[in-house]
């Protein structure tokens, strides 16, 4: 898996397929979606059309994409509609996403009397992932792994799976390093993957950090470099999503930061400060993030 990913999630079919073609153009190789995001078909259109020029080949192209249902019965068909939209014989990789119980049609959240969100449980997550293995034996996908999902989850998942996940996918960045759960990754060989390494690009957040901007300057870099190249120093692969050539230019770019920096970038969240910020989903997700290590909390849907 290439440690840079790119992110399609842009508004519009037609840029989003643009920003895909750029993204190609300038060495992108590692492409992620979702069935819930609606964004595989304009990535299948778009590798189509490179594909069938001869500019890439099919096992140059890292495709990740993940599914939204929990019920092993509906795992398989949900593959089988990913590979007709991405127009592929095979994944690269498939992401269980976010391991909540949901209704049978896999569309909506499951919830309490009190309105909270039902986690699966761990016996029903372990049935579900048979469902993943059995993708693997049949050569639907290579690897199977993880997203928004936490260090407990994956702990019980990984002693119960014959087929370990092979990756993790997490928001994670300085002011939510995830450290614990980047360490259990280390620890088993499963790769971590970072969504949101600039946090979300919502204010104030880690790309209006004083530390952040002050290494940028001394280093004549921008601010999305540092935080891209910590990202990758700490062991991490990351997704991004530029719009542009130039940014996607710009992600490829980062270089590695000095032994001082790295270490004032790992020290953010350890500061006895406050900092807090929110971000609203397309679902109408409210995620705050407040103190030194970023305690999490949900409303709503993920």
């Amino acid at each position: 898996m290439p440690v840079v990913g790119f992110r399609p999630l842009i508004a519009g079919a037609s840029s989003t397929k643009s920003a895909i073609g750029k993204a190609l153009s300038v060495g992108y190789r590692h492409f992620d979606c979702a069935q819930r995001f609606l964004n595989e078909r304009e990535l299948g259109r778009a590798l189509r059309d490179r594909l069938l020029s001869g500019e890439v080949r099919r096992e140059e192209i890292f495709i990740t994409t993940r599914v939204w249902t929990r019920r092993r019965q509906l795992i398989r068909p949900a593959i089988d509609a990913s590979l007709e939209r991405l127009k592929v014989d095979y994944l690269d990789l498939y992401l269980m996403q976010v391991p909540l119980a949901v209704l049978p049609a896999g569309e909506h959240d499951r919830r309490d009397s009190s309105g909270n969100i039902l986690r699966l449980e761990h016996a029903m997550l372990r049935d579900a992932w048979r469902g993943m293995e059995d993708l693997v034996d049949s050569g639907k996908c290579r690897a199977i792994g993880l997203s928004d999902t936490s260090l407990v989850e994956l702990g019980h998942l990984y002693k119960s799976a014959r087929i370990k996940p092979a990756v993790v996918q997490v928001e994670a960045h300085p002011y939510h390093p995830r450290t614990e759960l980047l360490m259990f990754c280390k620890a088993h060989g499963i790769a971590f993957l970072t969504f949101s390494p600039l946090g979300r690009g919502v204010k104030p957040g880690p790309l209006d950090d004083g530390v952040i901007l002050g290494i940028a300057a001394r280093l004549n870099r921008t601010p999305a470099q540092v935080l891209l190249a910590w990202a990758a120093q700490r062991g991490t692969a990351f997704l991004t999503t530029p719009e542009t050539g130039q940014r996607a230019k710009e992600v490829l770019a980062s270089a590695v930061l000095p032994d001082e920096a790295f270490e004032q970038v790992d020290a953010i969240h350890r500061r006895a400060r406050q900092t807090s910020y929110a971000v609203s989903s397309g679902t109408g997700t409210l995620l705050l993030y407040s103190g030194p290590r970023c305690t999490r909390s949900i409303a709503g849907g993920v």
